[in-house]
C-alpha cells in the first residue's frame, strides 16, 4: 500500500476517534422548572453546571431549559429571585425541577427608594411580599393582596363596597390632625394621594385612588417602615413608604397567561333589630292609640330588601416576550362586580405595558412603565343601610299608588309634599331611585433611563421622568317622583354633575456610582440626585339642575372651577459602604422644598444613618450550617409631613361669599370677599425614628425572620387650635403645637417544617405591638388647664357630640365618656353616672379617659401546604385591645326611638337588654356602649390543583377555589369589631354606625398559561 495513503489512513482514523472521544464528553441535559406551591413554569431561572458558572443558561417563558454539559459535571444548580438556588444531581433522562420559595434568598434584589439592594445589604426595617404570597380570590384593591403578612403593617377594609379603600397604618402612623397614610410609589412614580382636614380624599366617581391599579399586574410590594429606610422621600415619609413594582416583560419566546376569578359575594351578618313581632310588642304595651294605629299589617325585614347576593367576575389575559431583544409584557383586564347592596356596581377596564429593552451594548437599561383604567360605577345609596335597621317592620314595601315610585311611605295629606316631615323613607326606595353614577379614568406611567457610561461602566446616569393623571367625572340623579327628592325641601328632583381632573408630573436624575476596592476589602455605592413633583387639580363647579335638566335659579356658582396647585424641590444623595461584606453602613440625606410653606419654612433637611452587622459572616459563624443568616441592625432618622391641610396657609387668602351674604347698594346686590386665617409659621410635623432590629436564618433559609424594636417621635404636631377674638381671621387655625411618640416591636417568623419532593408546608407569623402617647398639646409645656382635643363625632344627639379625645399622657383616639352605674344584678340604670368629682353634677366635668380605639397588637398568620400538584392554605388576622363604641345601640336602642317621633322607628336589640327609654343626651355618652373589639378573623382559604397540560398541548391549567372573609371570633356584638378610621359614615375610628357589611365572598378561578 502506498506509504502515504496509509499515512493519512492514520490521520483519518485519529481524527474519527478524537471527534468520539471529544463527542463522548459532552451531553445535552434538558428539563422544566416550576413552582413547587401551584405548578407555575417559572421563566429566568438561572442553570448551570456546578463549578462552571459561565457556561450557564436561562429558561425559557415554559419553563423549559436545554443545557449542554462535560461529563464529568455531576450536579447541576438553579437559582432564581425569591427561591434561592436548588442543587440536583445528573442522573441521565430529563431533570425536571419544582422550585420551593422560602429556600435561601438573601442574595435576592430588593427594590427601595432609588435603585436596588441585595436583600443581605439591608441596612433598614423593609419588607418584602412577592407574588407568590399574595392573598388569593377575588381582589378588588392591590393593598387587600398583603393584609397580615407583614409585621408593623395594618391594613383594614373601610367597608364592604366593591373598590373600597383600606386604612392603612404602620407602625401606628405619626399624626393626630394631618395624614396618617404611607406614601405609595409605583415604579418610580408617587402616587397622588391628596390628603385634607386628616382624610384621603378619593378621585371623584371613585371609592378608592388604589382601585385603579389591577392587582394582576403587580409583582411585588417593599414597604419601607424605619425612617434610617424611607428618609430618602423627606416630607412624605412619615407614615412609611409602600414600592409598589409592576411586572416586566422577560423576554424570550411569546408566552399567553390567561385568568379568570368567579365570585359570589353574600351577606355574613345583619344588625340584630327587634322583629315585627317584638316591635308591635313593644308598641302596644308603650304607645297611644294614635301610635298603635299606625301599625301595619306587614311582616318587612328590611336588611333583606335591602342586601343580595353580589355576583362578580374578574378576567385577565397577559402577554410577555420579546422581539429582537426587546422584551415586553402587555396585560389587559376586565373586573365587573356587584356590591351586596342592592345597585351598587363596580366595573373596570384596565390595561398595562411594560417595555425593557437594553441597548448600546447593555449600556443602556429602558424601562417603560404605561398602565390606565376606566370605571364605570353606581354607588349604592348607603343612606338604606341605616334606614334598613330603623325602618318600620310592620309596614310593606310597596303600595298600589303610583306616587313616589310605588314604594311605601309615610304620608301626611295636610303637608304641601304628600309626606311627613322628617320621617325616614322607604329604604329600597332609597337605593332604587338614587342614580350615584361615576365614570373616572385614571393613568400612570414613566420613562426611566439608566445609563452605564462607556468609559466609566461603574458610573450610572438615572433619568425618570413620570406622570399620574386622573379624570373624575359623574352625576347624582334624583328623579322627581322619589321621595328622596322632597327630603331636600321641594319638588323636581335634582341632577347635579361633579369633575375633577388630578395631573401630578415628575422629573427625577440621579448619578450613582459603585465601586469593589477589592484591596480594602470594601464595596461603597453612592448616589446625589434631584426631584421635581407638581400636583396640579381641577375642581369644576356646576350649577344645580332639577330631574328635567332645567336650571336651578340663582345656583350659578362664583366660579367655574378652581385651580389648587402646589410643588415639591427636592435634593437627595445615599451612600452605602461594606467592610469585608460583614460590617455595612448607610446614610442619606433629602433636603426637600414645598410650595405650602412661607419663605422661613420652605425647606427642610431630612438625614438618617443606619449600620448593619453581618454576624454569620464572622468566623466563628461562617461555617456552622446550621445558621444560614444573622444580621444586627440600627438606624436613625428623621422624615416629614406636609399632607393633612389646605396650600398656603401661611399668608391670607380671599373668598367670595355666596350669595345670600351679598351687599346692597342701591338696587343691587354685590358679592363680597371675605380674608380667611392663616399662620405665617406654619411648617410639615417631623418625626425622628429609632430602630433596633435582628435578621435571622437557620437550617438553609427552612426557619427565616426577624424582630425589631423602634421609638418613633413626632414633634410640630399638625392641630387646629383656637384663636382669641380679633387676632386672626378665623376662629380656628392650623399650627404646629404637640409632641407624640410611638413605640413597639415587630416579630415575624417563616417557617417551612416539611420540604421534600413531593410535599412542602410553609408557614408564617408575625406580631405587633405598638404603644402610642401624647406628650404635649400647647405651646406652654405642661399646660394642665388644657383637657385636650375631642374628636369622633356621635350620631343620635343633638348638635355635636364626641366621644373621643387626644388629650395628653393618653393615646389617641380614646374614650372620653360619662363611668355607667349599674345594679345589684348588673344591669345599666340609665341616667345613673359616677360623680367623678363629687360636686353633686353629672357634667363636662365627670367625663374620664377610657379604652382606645386603636388596637395595642396585632397579628397576621398564614400556612400553605403543597402535595404534588395540589395546594391549600389560609390567612388569618388577629386585632388585640381595640374597642368600639357601638352607636347603634346608643341612637337606637330605647324606647324614645321607637315612640319619640311622629312615625314608628325600629329599634336595636339592644333595647329588650335595657329598656331604655332615651331622651337624653348624657346618656348617649356612656361607656356602656364601648366594648372591647379585639378580634380574630379568617381572611382567606383556598385550594387549588394543577391540572398540568391539556389536550396533548403546550397549553397548561390550573384551578382554584375559595372563601374570603370566612369567619370573626370576637366578643363585640356588633355588625363587625374592625371599624378603622375611613370605615363608618361619620369618618371615625372605633365609632360603629351603619358600617357597610364586608361580604363572604366565595370564589373559582382558572389560569392558563400557553
Amino acid at each position: 500500500m502506498n506509504k502515504r495513503l496509509l499515512a493519512r489512513m492514520h490521520i483519518l482514523l485519529f481524527l474519527l476517534c478524537l471527534g468520539s472521544a471529544l463527542s463522548a464528553q459532552k451531553r445535552t441535559i434538558t428539563g422544566k422548572v416550576t413552582d413547587a406551591k401551584d405548578g407555575t413554569p417559572l421563566a429566568g431561572v438561572s442553570v448551570q453546571p456546578k463549578g462552571s458558572p459561565k457556561n450557564g443558561v436561562v429558561t425559557g417563558s415554559d419553563g423549559s431549559y436545554s443545557l449542554s454539559v462535560d461529563a464529568n459535571t455531576k450536579t447541576l444548580l438553579f437559582s432564581f429571585i425569591g427561591y434561592g438556588t436548588l442543587e440536583s444531581p445528573i442522573e441521565g433522562g430529563p431533570i425536571n425541577i419544582a422550585l420551593t420559595a422560602g429556600t435561601s434568598s438573601l442574595n435576592e434584589v430588593v427594590v427601595i427608594g432609588y435603585g436596588t439592594v441585595r436583600k443581605k445589604d439591608l441596612t433598614g426595617a423593609v419588607a418584602i411580599v412577592s407574588e407568590k404570597d399574595f392573598q388569593k380570590g377575588s381582589i378588588t384593591t392591590p393593598e387587600q393582596m398583603i393584609a397580615g403578612k407583614l409585621p408593623g403593617v395594618s391594613i383594614i377594609s373601610n367597608s364592604g363596597q366593591p373598590g373600597a379603600g383600606s386604612t392603612i397604618r404602620i407602625r401606628g402612623g405619626s399624626s393626630l390632625n394631618a395624614s396618617n397614610d404611607p406614601l405609595i410609589v409605583i415604579d418610580g412614580v408617587p402616587m397622588t394621594t391628596e390628603v385634607l382636614a386628616g382624610q384621603t380624599s378619593t378621585i371623584a366617581g371613585a371609592s378608592n385612588p388604589l382601585s385603579f391599579i389591577n392587582p394582576n399586574d403587580i409583582e411585588s410590594f417593599t414597604v419601607l417602615k424605619d425612617a434610617s429606610a424611607s428618609a430618602i422621600y423627606g416630607t412624605r415619609a412619615a407614615n412609611g413608604v409602600i414600592l409598589i413594582t409592576t411586572k416586566k416583560g422577560r423576554g424570550g419566546a411569546l408566552k399567553v397567561s390567561l385568568s379568570s376569578v368567579n365570585s359570589i359575594a353574600t351577606l355574613p351578618k345583619e344588625v340584630s333589630v327587634l322583629s315585627p313581632a317584638q316591635f308591635r310588642a313593644v308598641v302596644n304595651a308603650n304607645g297611644t292609640a294614635a301610635q298603635k294605629a299606625m301599625l301595619g299589617g306587614a311582616n318587612t325585614n328590611w336588611q333583606d330588601q335591602i342586601y343580595q347576593d353580589g355576583v362578580g367576575t374578574n378576567n385577565n389575559v397577559s402577554v410577555t416576550g420579546g422581539i429582537k431583544g426587546l422584551p415586553y409584557r402587555l396585560s389587559v383586564g376586565y373586573q365587573d362586580q356587584n356590591g351586596i347592596l342592592k345597585t351598587d356596581n363596580l366595573q373596570r377596564t384596565s390595561a398595562a405595558l411594560n417595555l425593557n429593552p437594553v441597548l448600546f451594548d447593555k449600556h443602556l437599561k429602558v424601562d417603560l412603565h404605561l398602565q390606565g383604567s376606566i370605571e364605570t360605577a353606581r354607588f349604592g345609596n348607603t343612606a338604606a343601610i341605616g334606614g334598613a335597621t330603623s325602618f318600620d317592620p310592620t309596614q310593606p314595601v310597596y303600595t298600589k299608588s303610583n306616587r313616589f315610585g310605588g314604594y311605601y311611605e309615610w304620608l301626611d295629606p295636610s303637608s304641601a309634599t304628600g309626606l311627613v316631615n322628617l320621617a325616614g323613607r322607604n329604604p329600597l326606595g332609597l337605593l332604587e331611585e338614587h342614580f350615584n353614577k361615576g365614570t373616572p379614568q385614571r393613568s400612570i406611567g414613566n420613562i426611566q433611563l439608566d445609563y452605564s457610561f462607556h468609559f466609566l461602566p461603574e458610573l450610572h446616569a438615572n433619568l425618570n421622568a413620570g406622570y399620574d393623571i386622573s379624570t373624575g367625572k359623574g352625576s347624582t340623579f334624583i328623579p322627581d317622583s322619589a321621595a328622596e327628592a322632597y327630603i331636600a325641601g321641594g319638588t323636581g328632583g335634582s341632577n347635579n354633575p361633579y369633575k375633577v381632573t388630578n395631573t401630578n408630573t415628575l422629573f427625577e436624575f440621579y448619578l450613582s456610582y459603585a465601586k469593589e476596592l477589592k484591596a480594602m476589602k470594601s464595596h461603597f455605592d453612592v448616589l446625589a440626585g434631584y426631584s421635581y413633583n407638581n400636583y396640579l387639580s381641577k375642581i369644576y363647579y356646576y350649577p344645580s339642575y332639577y330631574a328635567s335638566g332645567a336650571k336651578v335659579p340663582n345656583s350659578d356658582p362664583a366660579f367655574s372651577f378652581d385651580k389648587p396647585e402646589h410643588t415639591l424641590l427636592s435634593y437627595f444623595g445615599r451612600a452605602n459602604y461594606s467592610f469585608e461584606d460583614k460590617y455595612l453602613l448607610t446614610a442619606t440625606i433629602r433636603r426637600d422644598g414645598s410650595s405650602r410653606f412661607g419663605p422661613t419654612n420652605k425647606y427642610g433637611n431630612f438625614p438618617s444613618v443606619a449600620l448593619a452587622w453581618r454576624i454569620k459572616s464572622e468566623s466563628f459563624l461562617r461555617n456552622v450550617d446550621g445558621v444560614s443568616d444573622l444580621k444586627l441592625r440600627a438606624g436613625y432618622g428623621i422624615t416629614g409631613q406636609q399632607d393633612g391641610f389646605d396650600n398656603y396657609l401661611y399668608m391670607s387668602t380671599y373668598t367670595l361669599s355666596n350669595p345670600n351674604a351679598s351687599y346692597q347698594f342701591a338696587n343691587s346686590y354685590y358679592q363680597g370677599y371675605r380674608p380667611g386665617g392663616y399662620n405665617p409659621s406654619i411648617k410639615w410635623e417631623q418625626t425622628a425614628t429609632s430602630n433596633l432590629g435582628l435578621d435571622y436564618g437557620f437550617l438553609d433559609g427552612r426557619i427565616t425572620g426577624s424582630v425589631d424594636f423602634y421609638y418613633k417621635k413626632t414633634t410640630n404636631l399638625l392641630v387646629n387650635i383656637p384663636q382669641p377674638a380679633g387676632s386672626n381671621f378665623s376662629a380656628f387655625i392650623t399650627a404646629n403645637v404637640g409632641e407624640m411618640n410611638n413605640k413597639g416591636v415587630e416579630f415575624n417568623i417563616n417557617l417551612q417544617p416539611i420540604r421534600t419532593k413531593d410535599l412542602t408546608w410553609d408557614v408564617g407569623f408575625n406580631v405587633t405591638y405598638n404603644k402610642n402617647k401624647i406628650t404635649r398639646l400647647t405651646l406652654v409645656p405642661n399646660d394642665t388647664s388644657f383637657i385636650g382635643f375631642q374628636n369622633g363625632s356621635i350620631a343620635g344627639g343633638i348638635g355635636g357630640q364626641f366621644a373621643l379625645i387626644n388629650a395628653v399622657g393618653g393615646t389617641k383616639n380614646t374614650f372620653y365618656l360619662y363611668r355607667q352605674v349599674y345594679n345589684t344584678s348588673g344591669q345599666p340604670i340609665e341616667g345613673v353616672f359616677v360623680d367623678k368629682n363629687g360636686d353633686g353634677i353629672i357634667n363636662q366635668q365627670d367625663l374620664y379617659k377610657s379604652k382606645p380605639a386603636d388596637p395595642q397588637a396585632f397579628l397576621g398568620f398564614s400556612t400553605n401546604v403543597t402535595y404534588r400538584r395540589f395546594n391549600a392554605g389560609f390567612v388569618l388576622r388577629a386585632s388585640l385591645g381595640n374597642y368600639n363604641y357601638n352607636n347603634i345601640f346608643s341612637q337606637t336602642g330605647t324606647l324614645n326611638q321607637i315612640l319619640g317621633n311622629s312615625v314608628l322607628y325600629n329599634a336595636s336589640s339592644n333595647y329588650l337588654a335595657t329598656h331604655f327609654k332615651g331622651g337624653n343626651a348624657q346618656e348617649l355618652l356612656s361607656d356602656y356602649y364601648i366594648q372591647n373589639a379585639s378580634f380574630l378573623r379568617m381572611d382567606n382559604i383556598n385550594v387549588g390543583y394543577n391540572v398540568g397540560t391539556i389536550y396533548h398541548t403546550h397549553t397548561n391549567l390550573r384551578l382554584n377555589a375559595g372563601v374570603q372573609n370566612v369567619f370573626v371570633i370576637t366578643k363585640y356584638t356588633g355588625l363587625d369589631p374592625e371599624i378603622a378610621a375611613g370605615t363608618n359614615t361619620l369618618g371615625n375610628p372605633g365609632i360603629d354606625n351603619n358600617l357597610y357589611p364586608r361580604p363572604r365572598t366565595y370564589f373559582l378561578g382558572l389560569n392558563l398559561d400557553f
